[in-house]
This record gives C-alpha cells, sequence and structure tokens, in this order.
C-alpha cells in the first residue's frame, strides 16, 4: 500500500483560502483513489472530496460543495484540496486517504474505502 503524507495546513482567516495537499511515498498514486477526510474536536470524522485515479469523477460533501475543489497532478504523484470561504466550522485535522481496487470509475466519502492514511494536518481557521 502506497504511503500517504499530507501538508498545508495552518492558521487561515476566516474567509480566506488554503491549499492542501496530498503525496504518495513510496510508490505512486497511479490508479488510487484519494479521499480527504476531517475531524473536528469533540466530533466523527467526516468525508470532504474524493477523486478517482484519472480526475473524471469527484465528489464533495454538502457542507463544502462551491466552496472546496480537488485535483490531481498524476505526474507529481500529487492530489490537492483547494479550500476558500474558510468558516471557523471548517476547523478539523485534515486528513488524506488512498486505496486500489474495486470500482474505479466513482469514489466514496466512506472511511472503508480507504486503506492507507495520512497522519493528517490542522487546519484552523479563526474568526
Amino acid at each position: 500500500q502506497v504511503q500517504v503524507v499530507q501538508s498545508g495546513g495552518g492558521l487561515v482567516q476566516a474567509g480566506g483560502s488554503r491549499v492542501l495537499s496530498c503525496t504518495a511515498s513510496g510508490l505512486t498514486f497511479d490508479g488510487y483513489r484519494v479521499g480527504w477526510f476531517r475531524q473536528a474536536p469533540g466530533k466523527e470524522r467526516e468525508g470532504v472530496s474524493c477523486i478517482v485515479w484519472n480526475s473524471r469523477f469527484t465528489a464533495f460533501a454538502d457542507s463544502v460543495k462551491d466552496r472546496f475543489t480537488i485535483s490531481r497532478d498524476n505526474d507529481d504523484h500529487t492530489v490537492y484540496l483547494q479550500m476558500r470561504r474558510l468558516t471557523p466550522e471548517d476547523t478539523a485535522m485534515y486528513y488524506c486517504a488512498a486505496d486500489f481496487g474495486g470500482n474505479m470509475h466513482i469514489c466514496r466519502l466512506e472511511e472503508d474505502d480507504y486503506k492507507s492514511w495520512g497522519q493528517g494536518t490542522q487546519v484552523t481557521v479563526d474568526s
């Protein structure tokens, strides 16, 4: 399984933007679906967005739709989560996850669909 490393977290002012990056270590992301999840203090982890191996299918949680975009550069083995118009409710630890196999044409925001997980990167939105 690929090892996943995410980066780009930090402190952001409300209304601001941030880009998170997810990189494959050891192998490549070719053929892998990649998902972003987040966990706020005291809450369960939730799915945010996902993208299939060829970028032809993406999915977003309702809470981030129209504000977040996801993209990937397979040559650089990197998946990006572009976050815009951030609010304090977006404050969370953000995790990148990846997996290979199954239906490669769609992705879901289901934790069980991903076997390789990163350690997380903290995003804090200051009001």
